[in-house]
């Protein structure tokens, strides 16, 4: 059975970084898209990086230079996040496929939602 359990996620000042860590049982596929989500109250769940299979990456427009999605060898799912601010505190989760990532202009999908297994999430909070 696919587990994700998230990690990482504290309390920090508007500046500081964190690194969270997605530990993945039973990896479901050779070639599966993982990636984070977050989801602030209030507002719905939206991606916040993805990385295909051959280590292609997309992240969405507000974390761009500031967060960097990874994996290792065990398909863990890592997300650093530096320069953090007030709006990107949200509960994280990681979300991991049976397949590879939907394409868009080849890079992988940010819209993309019917990931097969997630996880149950890690809480950010950024004070300004």
């Amino acid at each position: 059975q696919v587990q994700l359990v998230e990690s990482g996620g504290g309390s920090v000042q508007a500046g500081g970084s964190l690194r969270l860590s997605c530990t993945v049982t039973k990896y479901p596929a050779r070639s599966s898209c993982m990636a984070w989500f977050r989801q602030a109250p209030g507002y719905e769940r939206e991606a916040v990086a993805v990385i295909d299979s051959d280590g292609s990456t997309n992240y969405a427009e507000p974390v761009k230079g500031r967060f960097t999605i990874s994996k290792d060898n065990a398909k863990n799912l890592y997300l650093e996040m530096n320069g953090l601010k007030p709006e990107d505190s949200a509960m994280y989760y990681c979300a991991v496929d049976k397949w590879g990532c939907t394409l868009i202009s080849d890079s992988p999908s940010m819209v993309y939602r019917g990931y097969a297994y997630w996880g149950q999430g890690t809480r950010v909070t950024v004070s300004s």
